[in-house]
């Protein structure tokens, strides 16, 4: 279930209209769903752009260094949804940072493109 609830606030940060270059946190309302009832929970996530080079000339060496918005996720609280006894699990961002991009668990591509509306 935190799995899910995860997936679904990560989904929520890149579904975002407006850009926001550098790295903090910010408010959004996640739907969390228990005993066939969905509520919305509110959390914060670390959303934003980190600061990345470039380079014209693509080294087989020695890759350019990326960065991505990162937070510490190790606070969860749970919420229990009026009539059902299970609580879910959802994450809470409590600060955010720009760190190095961490290939065993994130995709560290170059973002071909970023558009703001």
């Amino acid at each position: 279930m935190q799995l899910v609830v995860m997936a679904t606030v990560l989904a929520l940060a890149g579904a975002s209209k407006r850009c926001s270059f550098g790295c903090s946190l910010q408010n959004v309302s996640i739907p969390v769903e228990s005993c066939g009832k969905t509520e919305y929970v509110y959390t914060t996530i670390c959303e934003g752009y980190c600061y990345n080079e470039d380079p014209v000339y693509m080294s087989p060496v020695k890759r350019a260094k990326q960065y991505v918005c990162n937070g510490d996720w190790i606070t969860y609280e749970v919420k229990y949804i009026r009539g059902c006894s299970e609580g879910v699990t959802y994450p809470v961002a409590k600060n955010c940072q720009c760190t190095s991009c961490d290939e065993d668990n994130t995709d560290c591509g170059r973002v071909s493109s970023i558009s703001c509306f």
